[in-house]
């Protein structure tokens, strides 16, 4: 018998450690080379780790919600010849794992010869009759994106009782709100019921980083936060005209990429709000450079992809990364890289945004902009009220770093940048 012994690899640089989200294998099964036996998640990201080698499994290094070391063991492999691996899958071109339900080309269905309308959508395991099985990929794995299973474990389902709908059986978005919605247990009839029973969900992967991370800015971070009306009647009637005539060649324009046109304008003035602070060594770093972090909400939590160098982007270079970005974060195939080095952030709630939010700084910078809704109001003239485009912006600052009047004056230039927004396109400045 031979057999081998693997170590969690190097994930990243500056990555000394891992959580164990997900074992995809367990003991006694068979594997190939390249099945994915774990998956595996940092403080920037979660990452697939793949068989190096066909076999048998015979020890996992780790449970569930453990944290392990680069380099520690992580799971032993029986080669012998005699273990017989299952030959690959006759599914052509399945499609990648990492790709989002949304991109493929569903499948026709076949009408079925003596039916005389579509059968309803199936639902799950009612009525008494047996749980519907996933299908599997090769090594045994009900078929999903990555975004579907990270979902599912946030909401405790087993995406084997499911049955998908997508393309080769492939478990959907669709299939698994069904199944929250109706449950394993169908109700008889209609009309109110009572609800009982609880749910325990331990706090692992993203979720536990992101409450890590949060916990840490709270405690260490003395926050205060400026809360600003903006007139953005004039920033959104160039926003849609640029779009109208240029928005089929080079993409469309979202408030984004102009609020980011501001804050690289706005923090040439105020250098000390593109900055970190290391509060351990009394050390404040300024950067020239606007490396702005961009939060996104994924399936896994809260990610803050990082958009590079936004001083030196166009609108439109600017739309499509950080387009490239979300979409990365959101289908889990960004990398550590594009997760760190931000010198300040962003964060926007888009349409579901209230009037006012108070955003926690992401440590250890010392400041963050947040995005509201944007709302007709009524707005006086000095004649008359006057239906205007609003958009509130909240901003939260550390007080060991930045003072309320240096912060004022900061979210004032922000206001008079986005109100006039033909000064974003000014190459001159005052001495």
């Amino acid at each position: 018998m031979a057999e081998q012994v693997f170590k969690l690899p190097d994930i990243g640089e500056g990555i000394a450690e891992a959580e164990i989200a997900e074992w995809l294998v367990k003991v006694g099964d068979v594997i190939r080379e390249d099945d994915t036996i774990c998956e595996v998640t940092t403080d920037k990201a979660t990452v697939e780790i793949p068989a190096a080698v066909s076999g048998r499994v015979t020890w996992l290094g780790g449970k569930t919600g453990e944290v392990m070391a680069i380099g520690s063991e992580l799971i032993r492999i029986e080669t012998d010849a005699s273990v017989e691996v299952a030959p690959a899958s006759d599914e052509k071109n399945p499609e990648p794992e990492v790709a989002e339900e949304q991109t493929a080309e569903p499948a026709p269905e076949e009408p079925e010869p003596k039916q005389e309308s579509p059968a309803p959508r199936p639902r799950r395991n009612g009525g008494g009759t047996a749980a519907p099985v996933a299908a599997r990929n090769a090594s045994g794995r009900p078929l999903a994106a990555p975004s579907v299973r990270g979902r599912a474990r946030e909401l405790g389902v087993d995406l084997r009782q499911l049955r998908g709908t997508g393309p080769a059986g492939r478990i959907l978005h669709e299939d698994l709100d069904d199944f929250v919605t109706h449950g394993p247990d169908m109700r008889q009839g209609g009309g109110l019921v009572r609800r009982h029973g609880t749910e325990e969900i331990r706090v692992t992967g993203v979720r536990r980083k992101i409450a890590e991370r949060m916990a840490l800015a709270k405690r260490r971070i003395p926050h205060f936060s400026i809360i600003e009306e903006v007139d953005v009647e004039a920033l959104e009637q160039l926003r849609r005209s640029l779009n109208d005539r240029f928005g089929a060649d080079r993409g469309r324009l979202t408030v984004l990429p102009f609020l980011l046109r501001a804050l690289s304008e706005a923090v040439v003035d105020h250098p000390e709000i593109n900055a970190h602070y290391d509060d351990e060594a009394d050390v404040i770093t300024r950067f020239e450079a606007l490396h702005c972090g961009i939060a996104t909400q994924t399936d896994s939590g809260l990610m803050v992809p990082v958009l590079a160098h936004a001083e030196a982007r166009s609108l439109w270079d600017m739309a499509r990364e950080i387009k490239r970005l979300s979409e990365a974060a959101r289908d889990r195939r960004i990398g550590p890289k594009n997760l760190s080095g931000s010198s300040l952030t962003v964060t926007s709630l888009g349409p579901l945004g209230a009037l006012a939010t108070t955003p926690i700084i992401n440590h250890p910078e010392v400041a963050i902009v947040g995005v509201n809704k944007m709302v007709v109001r009524p707005v006086w003239d000095g004649q008359s009220f006057q239906p205007r485009r609003m958009m509130n912006l909240s901003c939260s600052f550390d007080h060991r770093v930045v003072d309320g009047y240096v912060a004022a004056e900061f979210v004032a230039k922000i206001k008079s940048l986005l109100e006039t927004p033909a000064m974003l396109f000014m190459e001159w400045r005052d001495d």
